[in-house]
């Protein structure tokens, strides 16, 4: 019993040093849920804690709790390595809730200092489910590298206002408004495929915030039937957006951006541009009230000045 005891009170101590632990669905691992693994990390905690994912398909809803920062998720493989769930807008739970868009998360992160790498994170709902997200981001400093997430409607719901994210070399897809909400977001060297004739984004930025989502050196890309898709429609009068050095297939509109059929988001709107190429480019047929930078006003987008003193290269 002396012994039992010892290791109990020992348990927490003893991962809190460790700070890596794996996930394998066959048992391999430390555990076999990502969620399991997550849980053991302690709360409070405050330096890198490393969960690394084998290959395998992990169908879970996944929370990385607001106690637990500079939480890591690697996985073995960007493709073979899949935290999945279907839930959606209107589905029914148990307890007689209804999920709704904050609530219908595959992954959510409200942890700060998150970081993903090498796995795919998507929602299965389906086309036709309505809103249904992949991953959710509450906290701050949330850098995601060479992940995919893919799915549907909204399937990446940046919703923290104020809070900022960085995203290099991922995969994203999705059909309405799938890149959407209130956060600073930068996109770098990324490919966003669009599903469906409709908006890749929809921000709800702060009208101070002076960054919105910023996409640099990015791919927009479609399936072959999709002919009309917009850079973005404002979920709030000051959405900023910008798209720098950015190439667009043909899918993209002319007119570039979508009002969400309310003229008055013309005047508060932020939607920017500088060198847009590709066959979906075309600066003289954007709508008046978007702008095109400058070269000087291009050389600003920085990002030191859009994420401040937060370096994401030092993850």
């Amino acid at each position: 019993m002396k012994h039992l005891l010892l290791l109990i009170f020992l348990w927490p101590l003893s991962i809190a040093a460790q700070k890596k632990l794996t996930v394998a669905a066959d048992g391999s691992g430390d555990y076999t849920t990502v969620q399991a693994a997550l849980d053991a990390v302690p709360a409070g905690n405050d330096k890198p804690f490393t969960i690394y994912i084998k290959k395998g398909t992990y169908k879970e809803v996944i929370v990385v709790d607001a106690r637990k920062s500079f939480v890591r998720l690697i996985g073995e493989d960007k493709e073979a390595t899949i935290l999945t769930f279907d839930n959606h807008a209107g589905t029914k739970l148990p307890n007689g809730d209804t999920l709704n868009t904050w609530t219908c998360a595959s992954v959510f992160v409200y942890g700060n200092d998150f970081h993903a790498e090498n796995l795919t994170i998507q929602n299965t709902a389906g086309f036709t489910a309505g809103q249904a997200v992949g991953l959710r981001i509450e906290g701050n400093r949330a850098s995601v590298v060479n992940c995919r997430i893919t799915g549907n409607q909204d399937i990446l719901f940046l919703s923290g206002s104020g809070v900022k994210h960085y995203f290099k070399d991922c995969y994203i897809e999705g059909t309405t408004d799938f890149i959407f909400g209130a956060a600073t977001a930068v996109f770098q060297n990324c490919h966003i495929h669009s599903k469906k004739n409709s908006h890749v984004t929809a921000a709800s930025t702060n009208s101070i915030i002076p960054y919105g989502f910023v996409f640099f050196d990015c791919r927009l890309t479609a399936d072959s039937n999709i002919n009309k898709v917009s850079l973005g429609r404002p979920w709030s009068p000051t959405a900023s957006v910008t798209y720098i050095n950015c190439w667009m297939d043909k899918h993209i509109i002319p007119e570039g951006w979508n009002n969400w059929k309310n003229p008055a988001n013309e005047a508060t709107a932020r939607y920017t541009e500088y060198n847009s190429s590709g066959p979906g480019a075309n600066a003289a047929a954007r709508v008046k009230w978007a702008r095109q930078l400058t070269e000087e006003e291009a050389k600003k987008y920085t990002l030191k000045n859009i994420l401040g003193e937060w370096d994401p290269g030092k993850e």
